[in-house]
């Protein structure tokens, strides 16, 4: 005769399904984690992307105007006018940005306001306010690129090219080869 209870074996299988339950339910939690994680992840970038795609395209869109206002000969849209275009989408950029994006946003707009207030740069002698005025809106391009660049620090875009996984030729190949070093880049060897 076995010396196991008649009440044991029945135990044991509780214990082994209630651990079997608490090990499932652990798990299903961590994965319904992860799972929230990954959309909040993915609805952080896209709110932001979405926020500082429609903030270029303002600045883009007053740029051009201010350029075909002054090939035209004709004054630049007033100081309000601009705010209030760029206001709701600056607004945006400013709660949902980082402290770099922010400030290069801020530079961007600033610029941009100087170029619809008065060009008035009488404190430099010599200077005329349609040089002035041509200067300041040669400026708006890189003020925009380091806009860029710090909008694509912030989300993570890479502009180079993915590497082949293969590294062979079949498949997509890349239009340059990505050099290993530096000494492979200014072509010194060895």
């Amino acid at each position: 005769m076995s010396q196991i209870p008649w009440w044991g074996l029945p135990l044991i299988a509780a214990l082994f399904a209630l651990a079997g339950a608490a090990t499932a339910q652990l798990v299903s939690a961590r994965t319904d984690y992860l799972l929230r994680r990954r959309r909040r992840t993915k609805r952080w970038y896209a709110e932001r992307k979405a926020a500082y795609v429609e903030l270029l395209a303002v600045f883009e869109r007053d740029v051009y105007r201010l350029r075909a206002a002054f090939e035209a000969g004709d004054k630049p849209a007033s100081g309000l006018a601009y705010v209030d275009e760029v206001g709701p989408a600056l607004m945006q950029v400013r709660l949902l940005a980082t402290g770099p994006v922010r400030s290069a946003a801020i530079a961007v707009h600033l610029l941009l306001q100087k170029l619809h207030g008065e060009m008035n740069p009488s404190a430099v002698p010599g200077v005329r306010p349609e040089t002035h005025f041509r200067e300041l809106l040669a400026q708006v391009p890189l003020v925009m690129q380091q806009f860029e660049a710090e909008i694509r620090v912030e989300l993570g875009i890479e502009t180079d090219p993915p590497q082949s996984l293969n590294g062979g030729r079949r498949g997509r190949q890349l239009l340059r080869r990505v050099p290993a070093s530096r000494e492979e880049e200014s072509g010194v060897t060895g």
